[in-house]
Order: structure tokens, then C-alpha cells, then sequence
């Protein structure tokens, strides 16, 4: 069955460009590379996967295209760019004639403000980036579902995806809250959700399968067959889980499933949502 890795990100490691790597995370302060993933990739027959920004700076947009002009396994990189900025137009121009260049992401968990992304400018950035055909990422926690609730609604023709479950807190198993905002988006056919960062979510040292079962069944509800796809999460999924183990919460959670669903959730949804050319 052929895989496609719809979430992972590379990077030359600088504490100024990745501010978000404190010490807890030490394991990631240091650089992680098409060679590397490419053997992790060999070992769990992944076909293919989707690079995502984790700097907010153009120069690693253009860094993520560079190295997916030179990888063939890169099918697609989802960058950033300034959605406020006045120039956004122009500055899009640049990036014209890059086939995979497939859609943009904005931090927005580290914003202060939850309704950051509701913001008059930021959403006239999405409107221009969508005029365009990208697809949006949309990073946030549970108290941030309200804005992207809201703005889903108002693009219904532009295509989202959340990534990592909006991070619900499965270390505590806190999970009613988050279902419920969840739930909203289940009459929204264009928003998908990616299916993980699961592993971080939960206590590193201390987790085992049946912990995110109850928090996929909420996804096959709301999402359906679909519109939900694998992603790894990769580096960042090491600091709780190997690539296999990572890997193996999804397959054990799908092993009782029909092949047609497990094949849709392994790659088709990420192939069709990022409109991957194999």
C-alpha cells in the first residue's frame, strides 16, 4: 500500500530562525536532512511526503522548494509567507512557476491572540493566496477552533487542513471540549484534518496505543473517510516516538478497516487535497 508522509519538516538547525526549540526539546537542535528521512523513509516504505514550513521566513519556503527540486520523495512543500503584508501579491510572483509549492502555514499556536487569525488583514491574505489555488495549514490549539471555524466558513471554496488534531490534550485525556469544537467542522467538505503530532501530545515517556483511539474515532466521525491523512511529524515526533512507532498507532488503529479506507487515509486524501503529480 503505498504511503504518503503529509506532515514533516527539515531544517538547518539555528536557535535565532527556530526559537521554538527550547531545551526540553534538545533532541531537535540539530539539523535534519532529505538524507536522513530518506533512509527512515526506506525502512517504512513511505513513497513520498509533504515538506512543512517550522520558520516563519521566506528564505525557508525558498529552502524547502530547493530541496524538493533535488528529492524527488518531496512531492510538495507547504511554506510561509507574510499574509499581512501589503505586497503579498507581488511578493507571490516569485514563486509562480513552482509546481510544488502547495499551499501556506502560519504558526498561529504561538500567537497570543486566539482570534489571530481573524484578524482584516490576515484574512485578505488568505483570500489572495486562495485566488491563487494554495491550500491553507492551519496550526492551532483547541481555544484557537473558533477563528478557524469561522474563516473555513467564510472561504467554503478554498481548501484547509488541520494539522495534528488541533492539538487536543491526550496526556490527560481531556477530550469532551475538544469534540465538541470539533464537531463543527464535520459539515465543512473543505477541511481536512491530518492525523498527526499525536505522540507529542501525550506523556513522551509513558504512552501506548488504546491512548489515541478515542481521539481517532472523534476524526473518523467528524472527517470521515475522505478527508483525514497520515502524516509523522517528523523530526518533531522524536521526542516521544520512533518514525515506526509513530507509524504503527495509525496501522493498529486502521487494521480492522476495509483496504478501500485504509488506502484513502494513507495517501489518496493527501495526494488529492495537495494535488500531488506522481
Amino acid at each position: 500500500m503505498k504511503i504518503i508522509d503529509s506532515h514533516q519538516h527539515f531544517w538547518k538547525y539555528d536557535p535565532e530562525q527556530f526559537p521554538w526549540i527550547t531545551d526540553s526539546l534538545y533532541k531537535l537542535k540539530r539539523d535534519f536532512l532529505p538524507s536522513e528521512l530518506r533512509k527512515v523513509y526506506a525502512e517504512n516504505k513511505i513513497a513520498g511526503c509533504i515538506a512543512v514550513q517550522a520558520a516563519q521566513t521566506v528564505e525557508e519556503t525558498r529552502y524547502l522548494l530547493e530541496l524538493a527540486e533535488n528529492n524527488e520523495f518531496i512531492k510538495g512543500v507547504v511554506g510561509w509567507i507574510d499574509l499581512r503584508a501589503a505586497s503579498l501579491k507581488e511578493e507571490l510572483r516569485e514563486f509562480a512557476s513552482f509546481e510544488k509549492l502547495k499551499g501556506f502555514r502560519h504558526i498561529l499556536q504561538d500567537e497570543a491572540d486566539p482570534n489571530f487569525i481573524s484578524h482584516p488583514d490576515f484574512q485578505r491574505g488568505l483570500e489572495i493566496i486562495f485566488e491563487v489555488g494554495y491550500t491553507y495549514d492551519i496550526l492551532v490549539f483547541p481555544n484557537q477552533l473558533k477563528g478557524a471555524l469561522d474563516t473555513a466558513s467564510r472561504f467554503t471554496n478554498a481548501s484547509f487542513v488541520i494539522d495534528h488534531l488541533a492539538k487536543p490534550d491526550i496526556k490527560h485525556q481531556s477530550i469532551s471540549d475538544w469534540k465538541e469544537l470539533m464537531h463543527e467542522f464535520k459539515d465543512l467538505p473543505n477541511v481536512y484534518c491530518k492525523l498527526s503530532g499525536m505522540v507529542t501530545e501525550n506523556d513522551w515517556r509513558n504512552w501506548k496505543l488504546e491512548d489515541f483511539f478515542p481521539y481517532l474515532d472523534v476524526m473518523m466521525d467528524v472527517f470521515g473517510q475522505d478527508r483525514l491523512m497520515f502524516g509523522s511529524d517528523w523530526p518533531v515526533c522524536l521526542l516521544a516516538a520512533s518514525y515506526g512507532e509513530v507509524k504503527g498507532v495509525l496501522e493498529a488503529y486502521l487494521a480492522d478497516f476495509p483496504e478501500e479506507v485504509q488506502t484513502k487515509i494513507w495517501s489518496e486524501n493527501a495526494i488529492k487535497f495537495y494535488k500531488i503529480k506522481d
